[in-house]
């Protein structure tokens, strides 16, 4: 362009007419390229443009790729910590909040996918997807609703002139249908008990029907609402006031000292089905116990000092047995042996636990027949996890092999769960015996070759040196490798521990205990435990004490 302008602007200027003609048809010949060129450099710039646009579209495709596979790679390292936990067997906090916090980190990451995929408000897209944006969904298979849900359905006027042509002679031909899963928030309700008066025109006697029995006399709270407020509480772990907040939205005002109140009421109703419980608990002849720290409000001190919630549990699932499993929560301001003795009062059999020398006494022989009431059975998951501990610390090649060792006696037991007790017996006679003695071996040569006072000799001396209890469960078919039944059982009160802190007092730690009792042991026994609380609830006021059993988690008809 710049060569034609040149060129004309060399061309002499014209001295008649002749020449006036010509030099115009040059110009009109240069305007003309000039505008040819033009248009070529705008298609040109057009094509760039669109190109970029291409380039751009196939970048953010391989970005959300990229960023899909790094989400993908996380989540397989995370899989890969558990499943190194559950090989080793640590059960640690520390790791377990790197799950939690990995998890959090997982759901944000899918909501920038879910993001990035979302079209634009009140925008339609004006072409249908390239192949080259097209990209794997990493999203879960979507599962069908649930048919237990009921059904609202929504019925949509067909058009009545057709949008193509005008036309209004239009036929069905089928209707399509789509499920949209929709959450009804919980509500508020006020039930009005109408009970007429009705006077005899014979004796001038008045009469009514009595008022139905409630929860708590003279209060407002009914049995749904109760079991409500307890499972906010000990199940989703709410305090009080996070409660009234929530209740304060539907502008239904519940003051925390009035909730507070209310759990205090309940939970002493429940008192006799709470000791039902721990009555079947203690009748098993197989039991687990474990004890975990509660922060409790120490009145008079301005600080917190720290109190115990014991759980005792009997689950005798394993070995196929269908005895109703049950746990039960006890509460004491301190870990003394004493109250150890108190948990496990009138059992007889085998008590798995762990080292807790305030145990020690619970094993030493009755005066009166010469044999102890309970035999202990103690605890790999703690043996191994010791040595898992090491093995961290150290990367050392003898506790990698114990623990592959463990690993394999994990496996065994894994095969025969849930068999009868004969079948687990004779399977750990002929496989797990002779593993644990060449394991044995193994403990005493690594003795002999390093430090008396090292990390690892003291981690296969807390095994050694409780050998019979750690072979006890090879003894008997009904007896557990672990003492996990009870470790689970304890997950709840940790997961509480913090979100709610402390309990309010001693008080409050038993009463805690008393609604752990029955959410637990309701759970265990595959009930919805809000469900089964809100049936105890509406009917223990007037129920008889002597027919307690009938509302046990296994006998209740929801």
């Amino acid at each position: 362009m710049i060569q034609i302008i040149m060129s004309l602007a060399t061309v002499p200027l014209p001295q008649n007419i002749n020449d006036l003609r010509a030099f115009a048809a040059s110009l009109q010949a240069g305007y003309a390229a000039i505008t040819n060129q033009n248009n070529q450099l705008t298609d040109q710039n057009n094509g760039l443009i669109e190109a970029q646009k291409t380039l751009q579209t196939e970048v953010k495709v391989y970005q959300d790729e990229l960023y899909a596979k790094t989400l993908h790679i996380e989540k397989l390292k995370m899989q890969l910590a558990v499943l190194r936990r559950n090989r080793f067997g640590r059960s640690s906090e520390k790791l377990d909040s790197a799950i939690e916090q990995m998890e959090m980190l997982l759901g944000d990451l899918e909501e920038g996918q879910g993001e990035q995929a979302s079209p634009e408000p009140n925008k339609i897209p004006s072409s249908p997807v390239t192949p080259a944006q097209t990209r794997q969904r990493t999203q879960p298979v979507r599962k069908p609703l649930p048919e237990h849900l009921s059904r609202e359905r929504v019925e949509h006027e067909a058009a009545c002139t057709c949008p193509a042509c005008g036309g209004t002679r239009l036929t069905k031909v089928g209707t399509d249908e789509r499920e949209v899963l929709e959450y009804v928030p919980s509500h508020f309700k006020v039930i009005v008990h109408a009970r007429p008066k009705m006077s005899c025109r014979d004796c001038e006697k008045i009469t009514q029907t009595p008022m139905p029995s409630l929860p708590i006399p003279y209060g407002i709270p009914g049995p749904a609402l109760l079991a409500h407020v307890l499972i906010s509480r000990f199940d989703d772990h709410l305090p009080y006031y996070r409660q009234s907040e929530i209740y304060a939205r539907e502008n239904v005002d519940l003051d925390r000292s009035t909730l507070a109140a209310w759990v205090g009421q309940i939970t002493h109703l429940f008192t006799p089905l709470a000791e039902a419980i721990a009555k079947h608990v203690r009748a098993g002849e197989t039991t687990h116990i474990d004890d975990t720290t509660v922060p409790v409000l120490d009145p008079g001190k301005g600080k917190t000092k720290t109190g115990r919630l014991w759980a005792m549990v009997r689950d005798e699932r394993p070995w196929g047995s269908t005895s109703p499993p049950a746990v039960f929560y006890r509460y004491s301001p301190n870990r003394k042996g004493e109250h150890a003795e108190a948990m496990v009062k009138g059992c007889k059999g085998y008590l798995h636990a762990d080292a807790y020398s305030g145990f020690t006494a619970l094993y030493e022989p009755d005066p009166t027949t010469g044999k102890p009431n309970l035999i202990e059975v103690a605890c790999w998951a703690h043996g191994r996890r010791k040595i898992y501990d090491v093995h961290e610390a150290t990367s050392s090649p003898a506790a990698l092999t114990i623990l592959e060792s463990i690993s394999e006696l994990f496996a065994i037991e894994d095969e025969i769960k849930g068999q009868p007790p004969e079948h687990r017996l004779k399977v750990r006679q002929e496989r797990s015996v002779p593993k644990l003695n060449a394991l044995k071996i193994f403990y005493d040569a690594t003795l002999n070759q390093i430090s008396g006072k090292s990390p690892l000799a003291e981690a296969i001396r807390y095994t050694t040196s409780r050998r019979a209890a750690m072979m006890r469960y090879t003894t008997d078919g009904r007896l557990e490798m672990t003492n996990n039944a009870a470790e689970r059982a304890e997950r709840p009160v940790a997961i509480g521990r913090k979100n709610w802190m402390f309990a309010g007092s001693d008080d409050g730690g038993r009463r805690a205990a008393t609604a752990y009792t029955l959410i637990e042991t309701a759970k265990m026994n595959g009930l919805n435990p809000e469900a089964y609380l809100r049936a105890v609830v509406a009917r223990i006021g007037d129920h008889p004490i002597n027919r307690i059993d009938e509302l046990l988690p296994w006998n209740i008809k929801l």
